[in-house]
């Protein structure tokens, strides 16, 4: 069923393309995984090595529509929440005092420092910088002589460590940006401290028994930075032991979204000391096993909205804001381990067409659940129809008290990973978008990439290779999206095709100052049918899912009244600054797509827009790209009981009302949306 379970990591060309004179023009189906890279650290034996090496932080410098994205979470949510959320006080704050004393010291601090600081990393942002430098001093200064560090909180008389796994990547990333040498002392103290604790007493909390693999990650972190530590291996065994079992065929340990979209990369994370295939398999397995059940909907996740219950499958259940970031931080994590481009798809999946619409385009307010077809976003109470009890489906900057601070990771990792290093001493393009690498490659050379695009929207990327050196050799490898058909690629002009079923382009040459490259992926209309949700159908175009454009109207609403009900805020906090949204319908919803339309999707009607003045194409009004398709209103498709969106009616449906064309705009652009439509017959 899982076609991606038996990955062979060794590197397997499928065909040859062109040879001519230094360039060599490859389709690869697999990235190699022997082989030391010269310039970036990578797992020491007897771990398996990752197939793709992250690059230091910093290292990319997003442009285009992912640049923006950054400024405006710099200057919205994410840079501004110190000042807002009463988790972020430093006042009496557990995460500054040195005995672990205080308020506030769990996830809060740490959920928001890690996207927080990395966007002061990408940016150089000189306030950011400082700003985190105050909390990565606070828990550097916490560690104890025991060396546990952090605030100590317990739960039933045993430790509760899920905050301070958060922590160590923030400690990890400043590492990488520093290079201070009381990171590693910090937690080879700490990793001391957990091998020595009883297992009776290890992982034994909800979350971080659920999340054990983000501390194994950790510790390999360290391992692999480190010599003479290797009993950290079998800290990664104690880890792995006493971690929920996300090996289970047909079951999951709990069905908590987050926990599902974090979790069930741990027996991959294990994969790497293991090196049973059975770990890998059984990551790929659950990845498969919960979208089978709940995630037969557009746009990538899967209908938990906090937890995943049996019968709720239509594609109004939705997803928190969490899940959608980890979602994307575990596709970039086994892309790394296993340089298989499934992941980097998925993220892409991810975040053009979900994640977007959980924000409001000025990154001011965030929804905590967010659904493929969702018709209203109100301040009332939506339960049992979704499984929240409160106004979870409203915009609002202080809610919740998790995604209001997890949702900072989302997009500074993903830019991280716009490029990644191989094994062979090249450099590797894995998520596209518009953007600069610095990057070490052959034998000694510095080069700089930059990246011109405006993919998803576009069919056409374009990279310009600069170096102070002539001559420099490396490979240079492209990922191919499984969508594309009869890509392309250019090197200086010269075209060459890329053979059906490769995974990677790898272009090997010594370059040179200007050398261009092209990518060219063709994208096609094609049509998704949800068997499993009344086969409904969604429409999809390259890496873009899309959904009926409906007007938003936006309607503001105190913040502090709205909030969700374990939301805290500062004393100074201004709510005006700070307003609340329910976005409601301003036009029709109700719409089937006309069953004829489906026999010639290739007909239908693309319409091509000027690009945003400001480079930010993720809002309703302003789309780049729009599909036009005939349909008819569906009078007995309403809003039910509960205030939501009624399930999907059985797909085909009759009905005697006036055929329509309707616009389809980019999924992640509509934050009202219906995504997947019935059929008319």
């Amino acid at each position: 069923m899982i076609k991606h379970f038996f990955l062979v990591f060794s590197f397997s060309l499928i065909a040859i393309v062109v040879f001519a004179q230094q360039d060599i023009v490859q389709a690869v189906k697999e990235l190699p995984s022997v082989g030391k890279n010269k310039h970036y650290v990578n797992n020491r034996l007897p771990l398996k090595q990752n197939v793709l090496l992250k690059l230091p932080v910093g290292d990319i410098r997003p442009a285009g529509w992912l640049g923006k994205y950054l400024v405006l979470q710099r200057d919205g949510l994410t840079g501004n929440l110190g000042e807002i959320s009463a988790w972020l006080s430093k006042k009496n704050n557990a995460w500054l005092s040195k005995d672990g004393s205080g308020e506030y010291g769990w996830e809060e601090v740490p959920y928001w420092l890690k996207g927080y600081a990395h966007l002061g990393y990408i940016l150089n942002d000189k306030k950011i910088l400082e700003e985190s430098k105050i909390w990565l001093e606070g828990a550097i200064q916490s560690q104890r002589p025991d060396g546990y560090f952090g605030p100590l909180i317990l739960k039933n008389n045993k430790p509760d460590l899920w905050g301070n796994m958060i922590m160590l990547w923030c400690l990890q990333s400043y590492y990488e940006y520093t290079s201070d040498p009381r990171v590693l002392t910090l937690m080879t103290n700490y990793f001391r401290w957990q091998i020595n604790l009883p297992d009776s007493f290890f992982l034994k909390d909800y979350w971080e028994n659920s999340r054990g693999g983000d501390n194994m990650l950790s510790v390999y972190w360290l391992y692999n930075r480190t010599e003479g530590n290797e009993w950290l291996l079998d800290l990664a065994d104690k880890l792995h032991r006493n971690t929920a079992n996300w090996a289970k065929e047909g079951d999951l340990p709990n069905w908590h979204n987050v926990n599902i979209a974090q979790g069930f990369r741990e027996p991959a994370t294990y994969y790497l000391k293991s090196h049973s295939l059975k770990d890998l398999e059984a990551t790929y397995r659950s990845f498969h096993f919960v979208r089978k059940i709940f995630g037969q909907v557009p746009g990538g996740m899967f209908g938990a909205d906090e937890n995943a219950r049996p019968g709720y499958t239509d594609p109004r259940q939705g997803v928190e804001t969490c899940g959608m970031v980890e979602q994307m931080a575990s596709n970039e994590i086994l892309l790394g381990i296993t340089g298989d481009p499934f992941w980097a798809d998925h993220a892409e999946e991810v975040a053009f067409n979900t994640y977007p619409a959980a924000v409001t385009p000025d990154f001011r307010a965030l929804r905590y659940i967010t659904s493929p077809n969702m018709t209203i976003s109100d301040s009332h109470n939506h339960a049992p129809g979704i499984d929240n009890t409160g106004p979870f489906l409203m915009m609002n900057p202080f809610s919740s008290r998790c995604c209001q601070h997890n949702h900072s990771q989302g997009w500074p990792y993903y830019a991280e990973h716009l490029y990644m290093a191989t094994n062979d001493n090249g450099v590797a393009a894995t998520l596209y978008a518009a953007s600069t690498v610095d990057v070490k490659v052959g034998d000694s050379g510095k080069i700089s990439i930059q990246q011109t695009s405006n993919y998803p929207f576009d069919e056409a990327i374009h990279f310009l290779v600069r170096t102070a050196q002539k001559g420099v050799q490396f490979p240079f490898y492209l990922r191919i999206p499984h969508w594309t058909k009869k890509a392309q690629v250019k090197v200086n002009g010269a075209t060459y095709e890329v053979a059906k079923g490769a995974k990677y382009v790898k272009i090997d040459r010594q370059w040179n100052n200007g050398d261009q490259v092209e990518l060219i992926l063709p994208m096609h209309i094609e049509t998704k049918t949800w068997e499993e949700n009344r086969n409904a159908v969604s429409i999809v175009r390259g890496p873009l899912m899309y959904s009926l454009k409906i007007k938003e109207n936006y309607v503001e609403k105190d913040s502090k009244a709205s909030a969700i009900g374990d939301s805290k805020w500062q004393e100074n906090a201004d709510p005006s600054k700070w307003p609340s949204h329910e976005i409601l319908p301003g036009s029709d919803w109700n719409f089937g797509i006309l069953g004829s339309e489906l026999k010639r999707i290739e007909n239908l009607k693309v319409v091509k827009r000027y690009w945003p003045k400001d480079s930010f194409p993720f809002e309703a009004n302003k789309v780049p790209i729009s599909i036009f398709i005939k349909a008819k209103q569906l009078k007995e498709w309403i809003i039910d009981r509960h205030g939501l969106t009624a399930v999907l009616p059985l797909s085909p449906i009759v009905t005697d009302s006036e055929e329509e064309v309707v616009e389809l705009i980019p999924m992640g652009a509509a934050r009202l949306r219906i995504s997947a439509f019935p059929v008319v017959k």
